[in-house]
């Protein structure tokens, strides 16, 4: 790692910054030229960042977004998140519970895979056993090893009796989970994939491009695109590039930058979707200096957060309020933090750390995690700490702040507030950054999973998110929108869904004018 001057970035931090009313205004596709009514037809053209030539077809090993836009055209789960994270019906039709929370029956609906056969409970099984199967990797894996497998079975072609391994409330969640598709019973080899979802592979070329076919048979309603073409673009200049050429007609992950310089030509429609990434810092509560709890508290009112969204986010989002999750199901609000440095002051004189130097770990991992840093450092000079930030190596970055860490930037996308809670802030959780163990906040947790009634679950978490905004090792500072550019021709594209939900990269309900 090697030091960083924080007065590099403030400057072009400053003359980039606008207002958010400012930036926002006209730029919502809802107050774009309408694009008429949906019609059948044509070829719709995709660009996204890819992987090369390692890529495959295998929806159970998928992490980049041109793998799960191409995951979810050729093949669907038994749920996927709505707009708030919660989880909604896909392949299955509905879900019940038993009165302990350890058996759960799912219904399937209707659907067929690509080749005509139905889908069945046998289906299910044979896909979350290859998913959790031993030595394996991958995504969903961990979401579905609360499912007994052996003690779970098929009632009937339609109906699949899981038996979990312990309460849990939350279950429809891990149906929902990335990577969880549901593939043919005996399916090995993904070189020609059979799926159910709203596109049919036509052709494949790992790490340049992918085109698919209208599925007319999809349970949802066949897609009015004819096909699908997802191309592999992964500077995000061409990306722009392509769409400004007319080349394809649809952009992922856009830059505030290239947003704010094409949005107001009528070239491309920008779209902006809504809390997708959430912002923050990971301070470590175990360990000096920040196992003192007045230095953490200093840090919650330190942050200018409004400053961070006009300069770091370049007005595209909104503050945070140190809870993550804002706008998401069971999200709890709470007062609404503003910087208060007299307050910051005195904790840090009270926690006896006025003149300390501490290291401040950030990388060019992703956006906005190095300028957010630097811009924190010089706000910290004003009630007396020293952060020195240190930019660590963007290929190991997450691994490293998780070991060695006691301040560093951090960024999350979207997931529903019971994962958040047992990915990161259990005892047992894998990805626990802070270190926040609590055997009372893991009682609260595990009282949640075993509450049958909606809303006394939602009070329990909304005690554990007190909790962690009084005294945790999150500070979320902001959550900012995704972005993604289209044709002016292109209908259909949900611009409320944040990154990863249901409704995003979900090409069989977008049509061409």
């Amino acid at each position: 790692m090697f030091n960083l001057d924080r007065r590099r970035f403030l400057g072009l931090a400053a003359a980039g910054a606008v207002s958010t009313g400012t930036l926002l205004a006209g730029c919502s596709p809802s107050g774009a030229p309408a694009v008429g009514a949906p019609q059948r037809g044509g070829r719709l053209r995709a660009a996204f960042a890819g992987g090369g030539s390692a890529e495959v077809l295998d929806p159970h090993d998928c992490d980049l977004y041109v793998e799960i836009a191409r995951a979810k055209a050729l093949f669907d789960k038994l749920a996927d998140y709505g707009n708030d994270m919660s989880p909604q019906p896909r392949l299955a039709e509905r879900w019940e519970p038993a009165a302990d929370l350890l058996t759960w029956r799912i219904t399937l609906r209707q659907a067929a895979f690509h080749d005509g056969r139905p889908v069945r409970a046998a289906d299910v099984l044979h896909s979350y056993a290859r998913i959790t199967e031993p030595g394996s990797s991958r995504r969903a894996k961990s979401s579905l090893s609360v499912i007994d497998l052996p003690g779970s079975r098929a009632v009937d072609d339609r109906t699949i009796e899981f038996r979990l391994k312990r309460p849990y409330a939350e279950f429809p969640n891990a149906l929902a989970t990335l990577g969880a598709y549901i593939i043919p019973e005996g399916t090995t080899d993904f070189a020609r994939p059979v799926g159910s979802g709203p596109f049919k592979l036509k052709s494949f070329e790992p790490g340049r491009a992918f085109l698919g076919e209208r599925n007319p048979d999809y349970f949802d309603g066949a897609p009015l695109l004819d096909e699908l073409e997802i191309v592999v673009t992964n500077d995000e200049a061409a990306r722009v590039n392509a769409l400004l050429g007319k080349q394809v007609e649809y952009a992922n992950d856009l830059t505030l930058t290239s947003a704010r310089t094409y949005e107001a030509g009528g070239q491309i429609r920008v779209l902006r979707l809504p809390r997708s990434n959430f912002h923050g810092l990971a301070m470590k509560v175990d360990r000096p200096p920040f196992d003192r709890p007045e230095l953490r508290e200093a840090m919650f009112h330190l942050i200018d957060r409004e400053e961070l969204v006009r300069s770091v986010l370049q007005g595209s989002g909104q503050v945070g309020n140190d809870v993550y999750g804002q706008g998401y199901r069971y999200y709890a609000e709470m007062p609404q933090r503003k910087q208060d440095l007299n307050r910051a002051r005195d904790l840090v004189r009270k926690a006896g750390a006025e003149g300390m130097t501490i290291d401040f770990d950030t990388s060019d991992a992703s956006t906005g995690l190095k300028e957010a840093a630097l811009a924190i450092s010089d706000q910290a000079r004003q009630i007396g700490l020293n952060l020195n930030v240190r930019l660590g190596n963007k290929d190991t970055y997450w691994s490293d702040i998780a070991k060695n860490s006691v301040l560093a930037s951090y960024r999350s996308g979207g997931m529903p507030l019971d994962s958040h809670f047992s990915q990161r802030l259990l005892t047992t959780s894998t990805t626990n950054n802070t270190a926040w163990r609590r055997p009372e906040f893991d009682a609260l947790y595990n009282t949640a999973q075993s509450t049958l009634d909606e809303r006394g679950r939602a009070e329990i978490y909304a005690r554990m998110q007190r909790q962690l905004f009084e005294e945790g090792g999150f500070v979320w500072w902001g959550v900012s929108d995704w972005i993604v550019g289209s044709a002016p021709n292109v209908g259909g594209i949900d611009d409320a869904s944040p990154a990863n939900t249901l409704n995003w990269a979900r090409f069989d309900k977008v049509w061409l004018a």
